[in-house]
């Protein structure tokens, strides 16, 4: 419904400053307090069925009785408001339930905060300071706790038959475990849909790498509907190759060669950078293995005495390097981008990093749950170049393909 600017003009009034429709005391909050009355007035007339003084509603058995005040917590700060009553105590209002004291948009702007990494002492000092209302610790808690549930659901929903491309990557927090604050990571897989779409498949909390463990994380996927992967792409993490052939066999398992090329020019000075990436680069995008074979030892000659420990982890990986050699440069493009595993990481490695250790494996997974859930809003495209990765991938795996995309 538009608001006419006859109305408009009346109810901005005599205002000339920001603070006068925005401030703790402004025209907005005070607006917000006739609104809110005013719908609680019409769920009542609706909830005894006649007008307020209306013949109707003589001899009914119910009436109105007054209102008791009430403070609720809102994104405009902390507004008192009537709430009415009938006489028989049976009204329940939906706007505001009884004994409810915050409205929902307080809740969401308490979750956003949280999922950006802000403590619980920030989003108080936020809150007070942007609203004027103040929040305990424990209101903060109780809200981010209610998200545990969509967390589990989350964490156990059903997944596609078949993701063309999935990721698997690592990062550390610290987290208290036996009383003692000690380094986890956290496993986070996602993948590309059949669509092209990006979907964070799981996060996964590990006390420790191995074949075990990643086969628990697999069969996991496969309960939850995950039958075929046709590319894995992850660094070297210890047992997953092994893992993957036990639950995934027909699944190409490839070294991420973002995670190579980072780890190699970490034993690169500033100077030398530049030229090494350059060189490397010469290697992973190669048109063929016997090139890429060729650019490798062209690089050992350029820098092997120089940096022996590159050359030697490039030789020690060579196999699981290569796989993607064999497939046209637009599915290369989509295994070795930056983007789809530096975007979502970046945001996750934020969300945790102001607040030293988390006290339970809840806590860890709250924060990134609500991360994952805010940046997923903005996954509405394809990734780049989708289509033609995808056509290629249809050929190449055509009895793997749903008919609609071999057709």
């Amino acid at each position: 419904m538009a608001i006419t600017n006859d109305i408009l003009d009346e109810l901005i009034g005599n205002a000339k400053s920001q603070d006068d429709l925005f401030g703790k005391d402004g025209i907005i909050k005070g607006l917000s307090k006739q609104l809110m009355e005013r719908m609680l007035q019409g769920e009542l007339t609706h909830h005894l069925g006649y007008e307020k003084n209306a013949v109707a509603g003589h001899h009914t058995g119910n009436s109105r009785n007054g209102a008791g005040k009430k403070t609720v917590k809102t994104g405009s700060g902390e507004i008192e408001i009537n709430v009415p009553r009938d006489r028989k105590g049976k009204f329940e209002p939906l706007l505001i339930e009884k004994r409810q004291s915050r409205l929902k948009e307080l809740d969401d702007q308490v979750l956003s905060l949280y999922s950006r990494g802000m403590t619980v002492r920030d989003i108080q000092e936020h809150v007070s300071e942007l609203y004027g209302t103040e929040i305990s610790p424990d209101l903060i808690s109780t809200i981010t706790d209610a998200v545990m549930g969509e967390v589990t659901e989350w964490r156990n929903r059903p997944l596609d038959k078949l993701y063309p491309i999935v990721f698997i990557d690592g990062f550390v927090v610290k987290g208290r475990l036996d009383s003692v604050v000690s380094n986890r990571t956290v496993y986070v897989i996602y993948g590309i849909t059949l669509e092209g779409h990006k979907e964070t498949l799981g996060l996964y909390l590990g006390e420790s790498e191995g074949a075990k463990f990643w086969l628990y994380v697999l069969t996991e996927l496969k309960n939850r509907g995950l039958d075929d992967i046709l590319i894995l792409c992850a660094d070297g993490l210890k047992g997953l190759p092994e893992a993957v052939e036990a639950t995934f066999p027909k699944a190409i398992f490839q070294t991420c060669i973002v995670h190579m090329t980072r780890h190699s020019l970490n034993y690169v000075p500033y100077t030398d950078k530049k030229a090494v990436a350059i060189d490397l680069k010469k290697v992973y995008q190669s048109n063929t293995v016997e090139l890429a074979i060729e650019a490798l030892d062209e690089f050992e000659i350029t820098w092997g005495d120089k940096y022996p420990a590159i050359i030697k982890s490039w030789r020690n990986n060579w196999e699981k390097i290569i796989p993607f050699l064999q497939f046209p440069k637009q599915i290369r493009k989509v295994i070795y981008t930056t983007n789809i595993v530096e975007s979502l990481n970046s945001t996750l490695r934020k969300s945790v990093r102001n607040r030293g250790h988390f006290s339970t494996e809840d806590a860890i997974m709250k924060v990134l749950y609500l991360a994952i859930r805010g940046v997923s809003k903005k996954w509405n495209m394809p990734i780049r170049d989708w289509k033609q990765a995808l056509n290629h991938l249809a050929i190449m795996f055509s009895d793997r393909f749903p008919e609609k995309f071999t057709a």
